[in-house]
């Protein structure tokens, strides 16, 4: 019997051999915290007698959840953050830098086969290069920090395979939203997810990353895009063991869209038109990278955003916006009178400004719409992809993309 992804990279970093269902004790490649998380696993790390992080170089500490900063309360959490990669020599990325998935992947402190712990949910978005990405909280992170491995559970897998290729207006993030409304939003609780075929295969690393953040809205513990995978030493087995193998068809996907308040209550986008959009969002660590920004840049280019919506553009880094500003899309998205926010989380946990008013339509590009996930509870919260966003921002409705994509 062969052996999975997830069975492979335990293996190779122990070793020997193991399966799903043991439990290791394995080295931290690369550790990583926000500033939502750091404060609480710096907490940790003193507690457990911690005086000395096991591995500075590969400890990764990056302010992106609440930049720039906006009470003293988090300022001081910041500046707790800065005290301890000074003292420690950590790797340190300060506020403006972007959200800290797509900086860990642009700054290349993931590589292929690397085990990734991550005190962030969306750690698994690191698949889409082939690494193997664990979320874990706080403590688990400062254990980390102190002894420079962790502990995990080898997981069975599920394998997801795509065949064909997408149709005009529909991307990443409605294949993505097409796997929720099949598997749920629980579908995948425990398991980890190979995304793998040659629909799969044709999708950048943005879009594989878009795909691999989401893995976490599945119930995932990670996700890996296995096109991605050049070391055969990782790559499964073709005669692995799987809990299932799940097969879709690119070209019967249509553009989709999570109903609030739960990201698996999705529908195609054409089945919900016409919804009052009062804010539409690009932005966060699944959907605000350059290829997004440039899908809603043409989209809104020589064009105007609806009269009473609004809406905020938020880059995943400084780098993209950088790239964007280069490109001309940070101007077109301006000019049709889109707001533009400093890279990071941006509004996606509602810490920051751009929070929705009682009884507002939010549509977002972001990965999660449980109530008062952007700050009110008494919103509404619709997922969609950068294109379905910029298409309802352009008409102030809900509008199924593919009515203005060229």
């Amino acid at each position: 019997m062969g052996y999975t992804f997830f069975e492979k990279t335990i293996s190779n970093k122990l070793g020997r051999k193991v399966h799903a269902g043991d439990t290791v004790v394995v080295d931290v490649d690369v550790a990583m915290a926000t500033d939502t998380t750091a404060p609480l696993a710096i907490k940790a790390f003193r507690d457990m007698g911690g005086s000395k992080i096991a591995k500075p170089e590969n400890t990764v500490l990056v302010l992106d959840h609440a930049v720039p900063c906006p009470n003293e309360r988090i300022a001081n959490l910041h500046k707790m953050i800065r005290d301890f990669s000074i003292e420690q020599g950590n790797v340190f990325y300060d506020q403006n830098a972007g959200v800290c998935h797509q900086v860990m992947l642009e700054n290349e402190h993931v590589q292929e086969g690397f085990i990734v712990l991550g005190a962030d949910s969306h750690t698994c978005s690191c698949g889409a290069i082939g690494a193997l990405g664990i979320s874990v909280g706080s403590t688990d992170l400062g254990a980390a920090l102190l002894t420079g491995k962790t502990w995990w559970r080898v997981p069975e897998t599920i394998q997801i395979k795509l065949k064909g290729k997408l149709n005009k207006g529909v991307y990443a993030k409605d294949v993505a939203l097409h796997i929720i409304s099949d598997l749920t939003s629980q579908g995948a609780t425990g398991f980890g997810i190979e995304f793998d075929g040659e629909g799969f295969a044709a999708f950048s690393t943005e879009e594989a990353m878009t795909i691999c953040s989401m893995a976490t809205e599945m119930g995932a513990v990670s996700g890996v895009f296995v096109p991605a995978i050049s070391n055969s030493d990782l790559i499964p087995d073709s005669d692995a063991k799987y809990q299932r193998t799940i097969v879709y068809d690119a070209s019967e996907i249509v553009p989709m869209i999570s109903n609030p308040h739960a990201v698996d209550n999705v529908k195609p986008v054409n089945e919900v038109e016409g919804k009052r959009v009062d804010m539409a969002y690009l932005g966060g660590c699944t959907n605000a990278r350059l290829s997004d920004i440039a899908v809603a840049a043409k989209i809104l280019r020589d064009q105007e955003v609806a009269r009473c919506t609004r809406m905020i553009v938020c880059p995943a880094s400084a780098n993209v916006l950088k790239k964007a500003i280069e490109k001309g899309f940070i101007t077109d998205l301006i000019e049709a009178g889109a707001t533009l926010t400093a890279p990071g989380c941006g509004l996606c946990v509602g810490t920051l400004g751009g929070i929705p008013g009682d009884g507002e339509v939010v549509v977002s590009t972001t990965n999660r719409n449980y109530r008062g996930r952007m700050g009110n509870n008494k919103a509404s919260i619709y997922l969609a992809s950068p294109a379905t966003v910029a298409a309802s921002a352009l008409y102030g409705r809900i509008l199924d993309p593919r009515k203005v994509v060229q």
